[in-house]
């Protein structure tokens, strides 16, 4: 019996190893890099450490990233005609809910407490689910992020 190729129609359990990285849109540049940096504490790539194909745009002002403590690289694309986020906050993106961030559970309280007292916008929490425990808030664009840790 003769039988035929048949290509694989889905990918590999295992092929993708882990999330490289995260673009966004930003309307304001220095408000999303002191956000990103200087608030939430993420290095911000520089000289060497920028990708060779972003450095054009780095030095322009036109880009800037991040990268996690876990390795993954958070890119910020300047568009200053970015439409405004909907008048209510809790209108999510149409594409996207959220970016969760973890950290170790005895950091979290100190990690609200920061959050209650700046200028960030918190939509909710913090929340207790079986899976740990949560806080949700607004960058400077509108974007709903996640500070969570687990139980």
């Amino acid at each position: 019996m003769l039988t035929t190729f048949q290509p694989p129609t889905a990918l590999a359990l295992g092929t993708l190893r882990a999330v490289h990285h995260i673009a966004f849109n930003v309307k304001d540049m220095q408000a999303s890099r002191h956000f990103y940096g200087a608030f939430l504490g993420l290095h911000e790539l520089t000289g060497a450490e920028v990708p060779t194909t972003l450095k054009a745009l780095v030095a322009e002002g036109k880009v800037a990233n991040f990268v996690t403590p876990d390795g993954t690289v958070i890119d910020l694309f300047w568009e200053p005609e970015l439409a405004p986020p909907d008048a209510d906050p809790r209108q999510q993106f149409t594409r996207a809910n959220h970016l969760a961030f973890d950290v170790a559970p005895d950091a979290f309280d100190q990690v609200v407490a920061v959050l209650q007292q700046s200028e960030v916008t918190i939509d909710h929490g913090p929340v207790t689910r079986p899976t740990g425990r949560g806080i949700y808030f607004y960058d400077p664009d509108g974007f709903l992020l996640e500070i969570r840790c687990d139980s």
